[in-house]
């Protein structure tokens, strides 16, 4: 890590991405030295959009490794479920998907059809309270998602998901060190994402993130497993309160490309 890098200068370099409302949060993973956390406002309450994905999945894989689940086992879609993604979603009522593929579109496609019917399968208290046993004391998964207005029927509905960065941060750092049921699996559906616009446009070539992305009217969130190039382990996570948009993800990866020779030397130019 360049010594210069602080708090200070990564609210300082978070301002001058015009990232607004930014929380954020930067720690090394073992195996990188110095180790360090620094963080910008870790617990802001800014709604999760689609991050909430997050804890659902580790909820999911963790079923399976305890056996209450199998990857293999099949549930229907339903009507109640449907919703739009930004991507159209190859799931259809009265089709009988299999845990894993509703999982692993979740994470990498960020389908919302999928995370309903696995919110149904996982249930929204149990897959809260093994957050918590996480210690992800601010996640709490209460609603349905939706793509669009109005919001789905969700009568089991108990208000707004929460799923701060600094939780995010933590669940990827359990992630990434290998320490929370299921990680190399999340590993692997991190690495396939899909949506690459936001802080992957800042980054070097060589350089690997792992990564979940949330967008809304209201916020604009990334954040994900990095592995730099000639050496370096992180995880970063930033949430925003800017609408989704492709000038608002350029924001991301301006913020990038200014944070990123902190981390290492360039790996262009060696310095």
């Amino acid at each position: 890590m360049h010594l210069t890098l602080n708090a200070e200068l990564l609210a300082t370099l978070a301002a001058e991405a015009r990232l607004t409302s930014a929380s954020i949060v930067l720690r090394s993973l073992a195996g990188t030295t110095p180790p360090f956390e620094l963080s910008l406002d870790p617990a802001a309450a800014l709604t999760p959009a689609s991050m909430i994905k997050l804890p659902i999945a580790a909820a999911v894989t963790s079923l399976w490794l305890g056996s209450v689940n199998r990857p293999e086992e099949r549930v229907a879609v339903c009507d109640a479920n449907m919703t739009l993604n930004d991507a159209a979603s190859p799931l259809v009522p009265g089709y009988a998907a299999r845990l894993d593929e509703l999982a692993w579109l979740m994470l990498t496609r960020s389908d919302n059809v999928a995370t309903n019917v696995l919110i149904d399968v996982v249930g929204r208290g149990r897959a809260t309270t093994l957050a918590r046993e996480w210690g992800l004391g601010g996640t709490a998964i209460r609603r349905k998602l939706s793509g669009s207005l109005p919001l789905i029927a969700d009568p089991e509905a108990t208000g707004r998901n929460a799923h701060p960065a600094a939780d995010a941060a933590l669940l990827l750092a359990r992630i990434a060190e290998e320490t929370l049921p299921g990680y190399a699996w999340l590993r692997d559906a991190l690495a396939a994402q899909e949506w690459n616009t936001k802080l992957t446009r800042g980054l070097e070539p060589g350089d690997r993130f792992a990564h979940k992305t949330g967008d809304t009217d209201e916020v604009s969130h990334d954040g994900g497993i990095l592995e730099l190039t000639g050496g370096g382990r992180y995880v970063l996570v930033v949430y925003t309160a800017l609408p989704s948009s492709p000038e608002h993800d350029a924001r991301f990866g301006r913020f990038m490309r200014t944070l990123r020779p902190h981390l290492l030397p360039r790996s262009t130019n060696g310095v």
